[in-house]
């Protein structure tokens, strides 16, 4: 039982540091970066579509991103998607690639950014946080059932605790890698 409660919260905890890995990748750099493109979904045919699904993403230099559409038809839904995204870049239709020039960051835009990072992580240590009080909370009602010793559930909670502090140091040391890419000139 006492397994089955910490297995659980391990892959609950797993799950949110990838959701804040992921996040923090669509973040914007100096350089252009795919998974900057992961969260642009796209109007086709009616249906909000992944951008992925739709057009390959290449980067030939730093800055600039080639995006392929695999449907001609959907170049324009593809362009506007981008032009709104929160990316804050103007896309240009060449006839057969869609080019995306990114625009130096400017040093106030890259704080804005690494501000933006920093919500993330916490936004993540928290969610870890909150599985650790859930969990808790299952072992104390495992306790409470005579399901398992006192001992037992006391080294639980202190592997929890020692599980809990992993996986936030493993969310600060994503944002600080993100940060250094983000203050990076």
């Amino acid at each position: 039982m006492i397994d089955d409660v910490m297995l659980e919260a391990e892959e609950k905890m797993e799950a949110a540091l990838e959701a804040a890995k992921r996040e923090m990748a669509a973040i914007r750099t100096g350089r252009a970066n795919p998974t900057m493109f992961n969260s642009i979904m796209v109007d086709y045919y009616g249906a909000p579509t992944p951008l992925q699904q739709l057009a390959g993403i290449t980067i030939p230099e730093a800055r600039t991103v080639i995006v392929s559409p695999f449907d001609r038809s959907a170049t324009k839904a593809i362009t506007t998607a981008i032009r709104e995204s929160d990316l804050g870049v103007n896309p240009t239709d060449d006839g057969t690639v869609i080019r995306v020039t990114l625009p130096a960051l400017t040093e106030e835009r890259r704080k804005d950014y690494v501000k933006l990072a920093r919500t993330r992580a916490e936004d993540s240590r928290v969610q870890v946080r909150g599985i650790r009080g859930k969990s808790k909370k299952e072992l104390e009602a495992i306790k409470k059932a005579g399901e398992a010793g006192e001992d037992e559930v006391k080294r639980a909670e202190s592997e929890l605790d020692a599980l809990t502090k992993r996986f936030v140091d493993a969310v600060d040391a994503a944002l600080a890698a993100k940060e250094s890419e983000l203050l990076e000139v």
